[in-house]
């Protein structure tokens, strides 16, 4: 299947611009007689610092940071009622996953007249992650290229290795499960992580057809992906410890839960949740649907978006360049937020080259940056991305627990997040 179609907007219609009266706010100023001033919303450890050294480097402008809620806690609720409200930021640390349904929502600006010039600097699926059509909405900061993470300790008392495939990881299920009834291969994966699982099988979620948006997510090659959970699950392979649950990370400790198909962030999650666990866990590649393929999924990664109303957008562009760009301040941001660059100039940090003790001494970085050129540049996330994963995890969450099916979920989903885009008022394309 040809991956070369845009990710991007033929035309306002599908986007559907709700907001896009919206021109005031704070959003920068400058004058000649002082610096471009632009103020900045994030949470991400590390940017606070990050600011500070921008600061100290470019007198000609003036960033003030703002630490706010990550998005799904409260921070883009925040963002967007400033927008409406005409008194946003600049600038606001914004997950690709929600860009795009900010875009629909008029809540961002176009800054491709500055950016365009440095689309080559970044990996393509991180930079059609920001741009919309012609339109650039910031700039890329950093990428989730999933692998598979193991624990070594377990795999070696069972005499297996990382599995090469997925019919490999289902066999291995079944024996790791046989070896103790209270241990399983993995845990249920919902929303933006069990994203990364569609993501590599090529199974979309939506595209955009002329100016309207098609939804596939109960497409047959979505229900292929949900299938194949669906039978660890009915043979009693799955954990039932929720992700990111106490329960879980107290399975990753104890071996119990014997592997993560996770992005490149899911390390820092890994050791700071299951730190007894320190020497047991390593990581490969992810395994594939077949055995001659390199197919890699994304989980995460966020941009340094441009708000609408910005007055001084060259500004604001010159401060979310650098700071993707910056080998200093992105090599703290590695070690205090395991960011992963979007960069290509990044890729070699010395940061990414250092042997991991929690990992027994592997280079585990070395196994994204083989994984990140093999990431899919055709996914598109959708403009309705809360309802959508709102609806999908109510789905997936039950059927993980037994009740229902993986493929209900999708295909419940998929109704209604088509009308909500009906309801919205925006163009679906069956």
């Amino acid at each position: 299947m040809s991956r070369s179609r845009s990710a991007g907007v033929a035309g306002a219609a599908a986007l559907g611009l709700v907001l896009a009266g919206c021109s005031g706010g704070e959003s920068g100023s400058g004058s000649a007689t002082g610096p471009a001033s632009v103020t900045f919303w994030g949470w991400s450890p590390g940017y606070a610092d990050a600011v500070k050294a921008f600061n100290a480097s470019h007198p000609e402008i003036k960033v003030t940071y703002q630490e706010v809620q990550p998005g799904s806690k409260g921070g883009y609720q925040k963002m967007l009622n400033a927008v409406q409200a005409g008194n946003a930021p600049c600038l606001a640390q914004v997950g690709y996953e929600t860009l795009t349904s900010f875009a629909a929502q008029g809540a961002l600006q176009d800054v491709a007249q500055y950016a365009d010039k440095s689309k080559g600097e970044f990996q393509v699926a991180a930079w059609k992650s920001v741009s919309l059509g012609d339109a650039v909405y910031g700039a890329p900061v950093d990428t989730g290229p999933m692998a598979l993470f193991y624990n070594k300790k377990v795999y070696d008392s069972l005499g297996l290795k990382p599995p090469v495939t997925w019919d490999e990881y289902k066999a291995q299920a079944k024996k790791i499960h046989a070896s103790n009834p209270k241990r399983y291969i993995s845990s249920a994966y919902l929303n933006y992580d069990y994203a990364g699982l569609a993501w590599q099988a090529d199974a979309d979620w939506f595209d955009i057809h002329g100016d309207a948006w098609k939804v596939s997510v109960g497409s047959d090659a979505n229900k292929r992906v949900g299938d194949y959970w669906q039978g660890l699950v009915d043979e009693g392979l799955i954990s039932k410890a929720p992700m990111y649950d106490q329960s879980w990370y107290a399975g990753l400790g104890s071996g119990n839960i014997a592997t993560v198909v996770g992005a490149v962030w899911q390390a820092g999650v890994i050791k700071g949740g299951a730190k007894d666990a320190a020497g047991d866990w390593a990581v490969a590649p992810m395994p594939q649907w077949k055995t001659d393929e390199n197919r890699v999924g994304n989980a995460g990664g966020s941009s340094t978006a441009v708000l609408k109303g910005c007055k001084s957008p060259e500004a604001a562009w010159t401060f979310a360049h650098w700071l993707s760009t910056d080998k200093k301040t992105y090599g703290d941001l590695v070690t205090k937020a395991s960011l992963y660059p979007a960069a290509n100039e990044l890729l070699d940090l010395p940061q990414l080259k250092a042997a991991d003790p929690y990992f027994g001494g592997q280079r585990i970085y070395d196994v994204f940056a083989a994984a990140a050129p093999h990431v899919s540049t055709g996914w598109t996330w959708g403009p309705v991305m809360t309802k959508t994963t709102a609806d999908l995890d109510d789905g997936l969450g039950k059927a993980w627990a037994g009740k229902g099916t993986l493929a209900d979920a999708l295909r419940t989903t998929q109704d209604k997040t088509v009308a909500e885009l009906k309801n919205q008022g925006l163009q679906v394309s069956q």
